[in-house]
């Protein structure tokens, strides 16, 4: 299969050599990571080590079988329009938020898949990527039930060892990644800690509360996400990934533009009912990005 990997930062760039050692990959994203990868190949530390030789370059090739979209939420918009010129066939979001599918939608004429992935990476040098923690890709169709694209997809990923579910339930899935995430990213973020610090009080509370808040938004969303589920995952995912740093927490790290308006945001915005630790945690983000953001 070509895939061509579009948003190739630390998640795109080690799917992108993940799937490369099965399938024909193409890494999009900007210098000097794509033309170091162009030149030399890509190095996967950490977890697994091994090098391998995707194609990378700085704008979209002209076709692809498939298109792994991990840009970050706020580049949606631009990108589906960009990829409404490719020729498809279908097309999978691994990105943080909600609302990207139904973005990607609006402009592709291909399926557009949901998916989630619970992968660890980080970006060191241009040329490499630290694999920092094993996951799972859990992709489907984004309205829910069966898919034979999302079947296709799944048995692309797992021929290539990327642990791979295909599920007829992900709206659901898609709430319970955003609950873990309302939890965990702007929490650390804001307290520059790893994942491992919301493992006990106070960060555990703090996180659970999130997550239930957004729980409740699910419910009012007629999505049956208990709030002792979405307690229970946020745990879970902290355990896992104690020593990871959130993505939100590398974006502040590096001066960088967050996620905060398509995760806790979204929260504020749809609720019925007040969420005052999510929205304390937007207006918290959104005061350091007046000052600190630079890209």
């Amino acid at each position: 299969m070509h895939i061509a990997v579009v948003g190739a930062g630390s998640l795109g760039s080690l799917l992108g050599g993940l799937l490369s050692r099965e399938h024909d990959v193409t890494l999009v994203g900007r210098d000097p990571h794509m033309a170091r990868v162009a030149s030399d190949g890509l190095r996967i530390t950490g977890v697994e080590q091994f090098h391998v030789t995707p194609a990378a370059r700085t704008d979209l090739p002209a076709a692809a079988d498939l298109a792994v979209v991990a840009v970050k939420s706020y580049d949606t918009a631009a990108v589906a329009e960009q990829l409404a010129d490719c020729d498809l066939d279908s097309c999978l979001s691994v990105q943080n938020g909600m609302g990207n599918e139904a973005t990607l939608a609006e402009s592709l004429a291909c399926p557009v898949l949901a998916g989630t992935c619970t992968y660890g990476a980080r970006l060191g040098s241009p040329g490499t990527v630290a694999f920092t923690g094993r996951g799972e890709v859990v992709l489907g169709a984004r309205d829910g039930g069966e898919s034979g694209t999302a079947d296709r997809v799944g048995t692309a990923f797992a021929d290539a060892g990327v642990e791979t579910t295909v599920a007829s339930d992900m709206p659901a899935r898609l709430w319970e990644k955003l609950a873990v995430n309302a939890a965990v990213n702007a929490a650390t973020a804001l307290a520059r800690v790893e994942n491992g610090a919301l493992v006990e009080a106070p960060g555990a509370a703090l996180a659970a509360d999130a997550a239930r808040e957004t729980a409740a938004v699910a419910r009012e969303r007629g999505v049956a996400l208990s709030d002792q589920r979405a307690v229970a995952l946020t745990r879970q995912v902290v355990r896992d990934t104690a020593a990871n740093r959130s993505s939100m927490f590398q974006d502040v790290a590096s001066g960088r533009r967050t996620e905060i308006d398509a995760i806790n945001g979204y929260v504020v915005r749809i609720a019925e009912r007040p969420v005052p630790v999510n929205e304390t945690l937007v207006r918290l983000v959104r005061t350091w990005s007046t000052r600190n953001s630079t890209r």
